[in-house]
């Protein structure tokens, strides 16, 4: 049968239809797509600790002496024990001798006059990777030295060379020192380097035929963070400043246990001088034959003093971590390794005189120590953590005497415990009950988990018994599976799991991401938070996760639940959102957090109930953290390649409905 124009047409009325009820049905699902969470601003919740998110440093990937500590000469003492030479370049005649100044570090090198005008006695020495020097900067050279024999002054060269340069001469900079003394004595000299070189060599001469003696060895930028004499390298504290923590938990971590007890990190050994500060054998040195650095030690120049002044400056509450008699045990399985309970006196006098060294009256021994350093005012400490990542019954039958002496002498002090190594299992389970029992005030909880854990946590805190001690999340990273090092998805996964931490601010009282710092030449382990060589540093992604949380931290929890009431976990039907939500009593603001770990755009819609009936809330900013490239991280090249953008935020009202991009962080800033 012939079909003309007007049946054709009469037929496209139900196809039109049909298109217009497809198009209405996707509208409906789009509407049942949309992600729907409710923030009460009725009821004001927990408070936000200070202390919520801080900072762990520990002297791993050259974190500390070539990193955060400034100085630029590697074994300034002569003490490494193997070799006290090591680090250093030799030629013409000289000695190595053990009856210096210095008790804890006897060594000195002796130079003599080689015999012949045309030979030369000479010393110099490569720093950690080469020492990085920037054009137009001082750097102040000193020595501690004398004449030990005859009247007859002798004199030093030093001078700082490019040894690849195609200049006539290799030395760029230079100064000289005369030394007309028996007695030691240190001399300095400020000298300006003409170039930028990130791998120059410190060179020093005998310009004389006078024997010289000479020790301690340094070489310092001037131009210091907070302007401190021979302190800390300026850009790497820096960024520590720049993230406000809270906390400032130190020295570790495994170094604090040691690899075996001899050479735990004994704080009593970095205090005082910094030229009687004995050496001591950094546990990390040796710990992975695939990344193995046999000159890696720990100079004690960055000790606790200056752990206590840098928590001080940059605004956060010391947490020192002290040896509770245990060696490392994931490196010592035998009982002999470790300090039997009944000989545990001198590890808890330690911790006790800890607090005095922080706390005490400048009459005290401690504390009048700590004057003598520069500091008359306490430090003010109030948390001391007792142990690492111990684990198994002999962790809290040494933990326990610890307790109770500290409760006895300073009951205002609270006592970090651990949970051990792991997030969950046997140990785990163990020790939680444990250090309810004995009453410590914090647990210690550890996870270096891969992208699954992470996703799979964001009720961890949820059900936790508020009962007992509270949480310190003291050490955790997204070690992605396959890809083990910083990129973007890692550290969207931490903000993700963060979450829990928020909301959960009752039980959960500090966090501190882990490891700090790390050399690009010098590194152990990774991902890190912060990276950097000789002359520059790159803040990582997981720093910026960090400083967004410690920027909008708020100062009392909001409930933020989706439909159901359930809180917003990445739980199934939740579409990889996870959500919280705090509010800003100095402020008058309220930031809510959503992150979408998804691949799709997820709308959401969150409504503020709880509001009077005229008050609404006024969009301030939208900060936005994401990466196309998954994979990603900053570099030192491009230092701000992947960082959050701020845009305004254009609401009023109190039903705010934005969408959501894949892969993204999203801060929402909202004035009440």
């Amino acid at each position: 049968m012939f079909r003309g124009a007007v049946p054709l047409i009469d037929e496209m009325k139900p196809i039109k239809t049909i298109l217009s009820l497809f198009a209405v049905a996707l509208t409906v699902s789009a509407m049942a797509q949309s992600n729907e969470m409710k923030v009460r601003m009725n009821k004001v919740g927990a408070e936000i600790q200070p202390t919520m998110y801080g900072i762990f440093i520990e002297d791993i990937n050259f974190a500390a002496d070539g990193g955060l500590y400034a100085e630029l000469v590697k074994n300034r003492s002569f003490e490494f024990p193997n070799n006290p030479l090591q680090g250093w370049n030799v030629g013409g005649r000289l000695e190595v001798l053990a009856d210096g100044p210095f008790e804890r570090n006897p060594h000195y090198v002796r130079l003599y006059y080689p015999g012949h005008p045309h030979k030369h006695t000479g010393i110099e020495n490569n720093g950690f990777f080469g020492i990085g020097l920037k054009q137009g900067e001082q750097y102040r050279f000193s020595v501690w030295a004398r004449i030990p024999d005859g009247d007859a002054a002798g004199r030093l060269s030093v001078e700082l060379i490019n040894t690849a340069s195609m200049d006539e001469g290799q030395a760029h900079s230079t100064a000289q020192i005369t030394v007309g003394s028996k007695e030691w004595k240190q001399y300095e000299v400020v000298m300006t380097s003409a170039v930028t070189d990130s791998e120059a060599t410190l060179r020093i001469f005998l310009d004389s035929p006078v024997t010289v003696d000479i020790e301690h060895v340094s070489l310092f930028p001037v131009d210091t963070w907070n302007g401190h004499k021979n302190g800390l390298r300026k850009d790497l504290a820096q960024a520590l400043y720049d993230l406000k923590p809270g906390l400032f938990r130190f020295p570790g971590g495994c170094i604090v246990e040691g690899t075996d007890l001899e050479t735990r990190y004994n704080w009593k050994n970095t205090v005082g001088p910094v030229e009687n500060r004995p050496l001591n054998e950094n546990r990390w040195q040796h710990t992975f034959r695939h990344r193995y650095y046999p000159d890696y030690f720990q100079s004690y120049g960055l000790g606790f003093y200056e752990y206590f002044l840098l928590s001080e400056e940059i605004g956060a509450e010391p947490l020192p971590i002290i040896s509770c008699g245990l060696a490392c045990q994931f490196q010592n399985d035998t009982p002999d390794a470790h300090v039997p309970v009944c000989e545990l006196d001198s590890y808890i006098q330690d911790a006790l005189d800890l607090i005095e060294f922080a706390n005490g009256d400048v009459n005290s021994e401690w504390g009048k120590l700590r004057a003598e350093m520069g500091h008359p005012a306490p430090f003010n400490l109030k948390f001391i953590g007792i142990g690492n990542e111990q684990w198994g019954p002999e962790y809290p039958e040494r933990l326990e005497p610890f307790i109770k002496a500290i409760r006895a002498k300073y009951p205002e002090i609270k006592i970090v415990g651990s949970s051990g190594p792991n997030s969950e299992g046997d140990q785990f389970d163990y020790l939680w009950p444990e250090m309810k029992k004995l009453g410590a005030d914090l647990v210690d909880e550890h996870f270096y988990r891969p992208e699954s854990w992470f996703l799979a946590q964001g009720a961890r805190y949820d059900n936790y018994d508020r009962k007992g001690p509270k949480v310190f999340a003291g050490e955790y990273a997204c070690h992605g599976a396959g890809k083990k090092w910083n990129h973007f998805e890692a550290s969207l996964l931490e903000a993700a799991f963060m979450t829990t931490i928020e909301r959960n601010a009752d039980i959960v009282h500090m966090a501190t991401y882990a490891p700090l710092f790390a050399h690009v030449e010098g590194w152990q382990w990774r991902p890190d938070l912060i990276w950097f060589d000789n002359l520059r540093s790159m803040k990582s992604c997981s720093w910026y996760v960090q400083k967004l949380y410690t920027q909008y931290k708020g100062t009392n929890v909001l409930t933020l639940t989706d439909m159901s009431g359930a809180n917003v976990t990445g739980a199934e039907g939740q579409n990889g959102l996870f959500a919280s939500s705090v509010y800003d009593s100095v402020t008058n603001q309220v930031y809510v957090k959503i992150i979408n770990t998804s691949d799709e755009i997820q709308p959401v819609k969150v409504s503020f109930d709880g509001l009077k009936k005229n008050e609404a809330l006024k969009g301030v900013a939208a900060v936005s953290y994401h990466s196309d490239d998954l994979d990603a991280d900053n570099t030192l090249d491009e230092p701000e390649k992947i960082v959050p953008k701020t845009s305004d935020l254009n609401f009023e009202g109190k039903v705010l409905e934005v969408n959501v991009a894949p892969k993204t962080f999203m801060v929402y800033v909202l004035q009440k």
